[in-house]
């Protein structure tokens, strides 16, 4: 019981990391920053990876964690072609 508690708040923050990391590349693409957030991207990616390894999940936990999955894929495809339509060919 204290592991699906523990595992839920893992994916509340996920789903925040994923916010946050969508606000940093908005703010990049606008121009108020001059990097790319890669390293918070990076992080993201390994967090992704160790909740995906995970064993034991509920069916609502593995829908749950599929759905940010899913989301995060969406989002990092459209950095790509942005970037790639900047003519920056970072990821």
């Amino acid at each position: 019981m204290e592991e699906a508690a523990a595992f839920d708040q893992e994916l509340s923050r996920l789903d925040e990391s994923i916010r946050k990391l969508k606000i940093e590349f908005d703010i990049y693409f606008n121009g108020a920053t001059k990097r790319p957030p890669l390293e918070a991207r990076a992080r993201l990616e390994a967090q992704l990876k160790r909740l995906s390894d995970k064993r034991g999940l509920t069916y609502g936990q593995k829908y749950q964690l599929s759905g940010l999955v899913s989301r995060y894929t969406s989002y990092r495809e459209l950095w790509r072609r942005t970037l790639r339509a900047r003519g920056e060919d970072l990821i």
